[in-house]
């Protein structure tokens, strides 16, 4: 296959030089030449540190070969800073964040290929734990961008990320498709794939395996200077694994997240099906979901969700932040199995409103050895895991709920702190339409809305 083949550089496939210098020989003579593909052959582990695409390059991994993240801090030297006063910008500090494969402001890049980028996720624990590990404190991103446009990433698998496995910032007219990503479910903050800040997104036919969010639509503070919002994103043809939310929205959001839709997708296994989780001053707003099979189940409680399919809550980080509004959203053609409800909490009233779910069948079982009948509101400035039982949609604090066409069921065993088919407090304009489902025990009522 024609290229720059990374061999020509000086690279060596031994699993243990590190090539960053090689593949960057690459990348640079591509651009130079006005662009192209960089190769990376099969058959060979290639381990490097960091590596910076730039405009008009292609990195192809090709089928059989594998891109291997390297252990040693000190082969990152390209890094980002974190937190509130960050501008956003590519540093040498050694504090910062770091990541294999980074772009800055390119245009029409790419990361293709059948082969394999491992991020070597194993080799960043501390204390491996039964349900959860613990991390060191250095671990990279296998690929942030950085206000780039034009990005396609597609065929490429991704597997045992250490962090977030693609993050992208900034960016704008972005294709991922036909990705596949394996992660280990116990590996904490090990996303699938992280929107942040992006425009004009989409996402097809995608498997992903994650220990964290596989999906996650965001708006961090370290990119707030230059960043942008978080709107136009579709994401199609999927099928998610997580050990916390499969689908998510929030709950990082400094700036409004708009327009956005979630379709044809399969969820299995995971701590939360779809979620919206606002916990900061901004909002969401104009969200279809549809057409989705979820199946939830609890966990170990440092792991966020607590078996929602659907949960949309607005609940700032404590009491003295603000915390904007949920509004117009659309979630239509599910059906659901988890150990709990649905979830629509906001902390005051005001905050989740015009919410319509139609034709969502939601069945409430229990197979795991774990607690039920608490609820996941965290971050929140009050009870995090609040015991208000399992109950098949349960709204709090939300104006213009509509279910329509909507079902609940029940397990075979019905816990005692299985509850309502729907329990309201304070959901003015509330509306059902054709519900169908009753109360978990005969002593209590199918439909209870409390002021």
């Amino acid at each position: 296959m024609s290229g720059y083949n990374i061999l020509s550089y000086g690279a060596v496939g031994d699993g243990a030089t590190n090539n960053a210098a090689a593949i960057q020989a690459a990348i640079n003579a591509c651009h130079t030449a006005g662009g192209g593909r960089v190769l990376i052959p099969s058959g060979q582990r290639f381990r490097s540190g960091t590596i910076a695409l730039k405009s008009d390059v292609e990195l192809h991994v090709e089928r059989g070969a594998t891109l291997v993240a390297s252990t040693d801090p000190a082969d990152y030297p390209l890094r980002i800073v974190a937190g509130a006063l960050a501008g956003g910008d590519l540093t040498d500090n050694a504090a910062a964040l770091a990541m294999l494969i980074t772009a800055d402001r390119a245009e029409r890049i790419a990361i293709t290929g059948g082969g394999t980028i491992d991020g070597s996720g194993a080799q960043f624990v501390a204390e491996p734990g039964r349900y959860i590990h613990v991390m060191k404190p250095f671990r990279p991103f296998p690929v942030w961008l950085l206000g780039c446009r034009d990005v396609t990433i597609q065929d490429v698998t991704f597997r045992d990320a250490a962090l977030w496995t693609v993050r992208l910032s900034g960016c704008e007219d972005v294709l991922v498709q036909t990705v596949r990503i394996h992660n280990d479910l116990k590996l904490p903050n090990s996303d699938g794939i992280n929107f942040d800040r992006c425009r004009n997104v989409r996402v097809a036919n995608c498997h992903i395996v994650a220990g964290d969010d596989c999906i996650c639509i965001k708006n961090c503070v370290e990119t707030a200077a230059w960043g942008g919002v978080s709107e136009n994103v579709v994401v199609t043809g999927c099928t998610l694994i997580s050990t916390s939310s499969a689908l998510m929205v929030g709950c990082e959001a400094r700036e409004t997240m708009r327009n956005i839709v979630f379709d044809s997708c399969v969820i299995q296994g995971s701590g939360r099906g779809l979620g919206l989780r606002l916990s900061e001053g901004a909002n969401i707003e104009n969200v279809i979901a549809s057409n989705l099979v979820i199946e939830t189940r609890l966990f170990h409680e440092k792991w966020w969700g607590r078996g929602e399919p659907i949960c949309i809550s607005a609940m700032p980080w404590d009491a003295e932040r603000p915390c904007g509004t949920i509004k117009h959203v659309r979630i239509s053609n599910v059906l659901a199995r988890g150990e709990n409800g649905v979830l629509i909490y906001g902390w005051q009233p005001g905050q989740i409103e015009d919410v319509v779910l139609e034709q969502v069948r939601i069945e409430i079982d229990r197979w795991t050895q774990w607690p039920g009948g608490l609820q996941d509101l965290r971050p929140s400035p009050g009870p995090e895991l609040p015991a208000l039982g399992t109950h098949g949609f349960l709204i709090h604090n939300a104006s213009g709920v509509t279910l329509r066409n909507c079902e609940i069921v029940w397990g075979e065993t019905r816990h005692s702190y299985y509850g309502h088919a729907v329990l309201a407090e304070n959901a003015p304009g509330l509306t059902l339409e054709n519900f169908r489902g009753e109360a978990a025990h005969a002593e209590i009522e199918a439909v209870v809305c409390l002021t």
